[in-house]
């Protein structure tokens, strides 16, 4: 795979949530680590994901902000 992105984080699907438009993703990236995407249900479908297949989280933003209560 190539592509631009520089944040690529490799992971193990944990969780496919589909909707009727929207799947929800939640891919683990370590033990306890886990990052949640919503994707469109075509790319969820032409990507063939499911439980325990390795994908790969890639993240690409122009903001990131910090907050604490």
């Amino acid at each position: 795979m190539k592509i631009s992105a520089r944040n690529t984080l490799k992971a193990t699907v944990k969780k496919v949530v589909p909707g009727s438009v929207n799947t929800e993703v939640t891919l683990e990236l370590a033990p306890g680590v886990e990052v949640t995407a919503i994707i469109t249900k075509a790319s969820a479908d032409s990507l063939q994901l499911a439980e325990g297949k390795e994908a790969y989280a890639v993240v690409k933003a122009t903001d990131v902000m910090v907050a604490v209560d």
